[in-house]
């Protein structure tokens, strides 16, 4: 008797696929990749890989035969391309018209509006004129952002005057559009993951505070301390509530700013597993990443309530420390409890080459113990 085994193909070969591909094992889940390169991050480890560039049509589409499903890394695979596949009878989760949503800050803003969900001010600008001219209506600084392609604070521009006004717009390449934001003077940044399957059940993942620095996070808190029940309820229904709307399948991640007041207000949205939800690997009944893969097959959501009180993930950038895998030696040495995803990356300075994870009953000491261990591996042991 033959047995029946999925398959997933996963567009993407970065950390993320590498841990999709982690939780596809005890799953017994077959995932195939279509990565950038022979040596990107899920390459060394994923056995079926096809090396290849992901706006080929022809190449995505030999790919995608024999997958039931194909899912990704990240957003930028064409939504042209998708549809195409769609059209062919392939299983494209999230679908091309959810995960616009993703791509295109503009075709965000605008739908994100029409839900009635809390955005900041907003408006297409076409030239440093018309960026001017918001700047003065809503007073400076302002945010400038491209419509596609930003990442890791890529994209985005702080501008303080009009003298700075044209920044943006040096090297625009066709097609992508600037998005004027009026700045958000945040008390802190908040995220929550929701993960829905194409039979329509959903779950939500704890909200938690998220540290960015230099535009990449570095650290999340899980749950966001300091939220009253009626806070966390209420962002946890509107991420539930987006991914319905937008037919989100998968994982979707709404990321959030919290004004002094306590109101939220949008500030990006991702359609894939996220740095955001790496706490719930170890601090999880579910992880994203498991759950990621039941929903785009339509399989049964898993629990995704915490383990622990309080659980911490700091990233770990590429800093003096070329030789990880030896450093752990102090780290477990010090902390026993202390989980490690390293993800097979070159160093290289400021690079996310992986994450520490703690968890534990008292907020102060959970951190300290993750901050320890991240710093240690990024060569900074005295911090």
């Amino acid at each position: 008797m033959t047995t029946r085994r999925f398959t997933v193909g996963i567009i993407g070969g970065g950390q993320l696929a590498r841990m999709m591909y982690e939780a596809s094992i005890p799953l017994g889940i077959d995932v195939r990749l279509l990565a950038e390169g022979p040596d990107v991050s899920a390459a060394t480890v994923v056995h079926d890989v096809t090396v290849g560039d992901y706006t080929d049509p022809e190449t995505v589409r030999r790919f995608a035969t024999g997958c039931d499903v194909i899912t990704f890394d990240h957003e930028h695979v064409p939504t042209d391309l998708l549809h195409e596949l769609e059209a062919n009878g392939v299983a494209v989760r999230p679908g091309p018209e959810a995960l616009v949503h993703a791509q295109d800050k503009v075709v965000m803003r605008e739908r994100m509006t029409a839900l009635g969900a809390p955005c900041p001010v907003f408006r297409v600008v076409a030239d440093a004129a018309e960026l001017t001219a918001f700047g003065d209506d809503v007073g400076w600084p302002v945010i400038a952002k491209t419509s596609r392609g930003g990442y890791d604070g890529k994209g985005v521009f702080k501008i303080d005057s009009a003298a700075e006004a044209a920044v943006p717009f040096d090297g625009l390449r066709p097609g992508v559009r600037i998005v004027a934001e009026e700045f958000i003077d945040f008390a802190r940044e908040l995220s929550v993951l929701v993960v829905r399957s194409p039979s329509g059940q959903a779950v939500a993942y704890p909200v938690s505070e998220t540290l960015q620095q230099g535009g990449i996070c570095v650290e999340t808190i899980t749950p966001a301390p300091d939220l009253s029940d009626a806070q966390r309820i209420a962002i946890e229904q509107l991420g539930l509530r987006i991914a319905h709307e937008l037919g989100v399948v998968g994982v979707l991640a709404v990321e959030l700013m919290q004004r002094a007041d306590g109101q939220i207000v949008i500030n990006e949205l991702a359609m894939r597993p996220h740095n955001t939800g790496h706490w719930s690997i170890d601090g999880a009944h579910t992880s994203q990443f498991g759950n990621h893969l039941r929903a785009v097959l339509d399989l049964p959501l898993g629990d995704p309530t915490t383990r622990a009180p309080v659980t911490v993930m700091t990233n770990v950038l590429g800093g003096s420390v070329e030789d990880l895998p030896s450093a752990l030696l102090h780290c477990f040495a010090r902390d026993p409890k202390l989980r490690v995803e390293l993800y097979g990356k070159e160093v290289k300075p400021g690079r996310k080459v992986g994450h520490v994870t703690t968890y534990g009953n008292d907020l102060r000491d959970v951190r300290r113990r993750a901050r320890h261990a991240a710093n240690y591996l990024m060569g900074n042991p005295d911090e």
